[in-house]
């Protein structure tokens, strides 16, 4: 019974975690409507009336960021990212346990420490002089959007935290609940 309850504990902290960037990738998915019906809007006033606004163009770039930027924690979550699985493709579930968490550990929070920390000047400076768009009429929020350089690796070094989990649970032999795209599964 002992056994169990660390399982379940771990399991049930794998689940909570994992909530974060599933919920934030599906509140961002629907900002591509919001980014298409925008560029339409775009094109229909830049072709259809001969007319332009800089505010709904540079909306455009703000959409698209967001998608991006705050999607990349959920990509991960499934499986979406470029992988090159030829030290784990015929390894076993433990020993692509330990490749996933050597990666996440020397490879993903490294990246995601590394942008953070070189961007906080950067973002920091944006914010002090709220800074805003170079052209009249643009959107006055710039420094909001630069703020997504530290929020994008956070987002990517929680799902670190939640795959880490993940595969310390495979390798206590404790089957943990698995996102859809079953990265841990026997015979992937």
């Amino acid at each position: 019974m002992n056994a169990e309850k660390p399982a379940c504990r771990l399991s049930r902290l794998v689940d909570r975690l994992d909530r974060v960037n599933e919920w934030t990738g599906r509140v961002v998915a629907w900002l591509g409507l919001v980014l298409t019906l925008t560029v339409f809007g775009v094109v229909a006033l830049r072709y259809g009336f001969s007319d332009s606004n800089q505010w709904l163009s540079e909306s455009i770039t703000y959409w698209f960021a967001l998608m991006f930027m705050l999607g990349m924690g959920y990509t991960y979550r499934h499986d979406g990212h470029v992988r090159v699985d030829v030290l784990s493709r015929n390894a076993s579930p433990k020993t692509r346990a330990w490749i996933e968490i050597v990666g996440v550990v020397l490879l993903l929070w490294p990246v995601c420490l590394f942008i953070a920390i070189s961007s906080l000047e950067y973002v920091g400076n944006s914010w002090a002089m709220r800074e805003g768009s170079p052209e009249p009429g643009g959107i006055p929020l710039l420094y909001l959007l630069k703020t997504l350089l530290i929020v994008m690796p956070a987002l990517l070094f929680w799902q670190g935290l939640v795959e880490l989990l993940r595969h310390v649970a495979v390798l206590r032999n404790q089957q943990p609940t698995e996102p859809e795209h079953g990265s841990i599964k026997e015979g992937m």
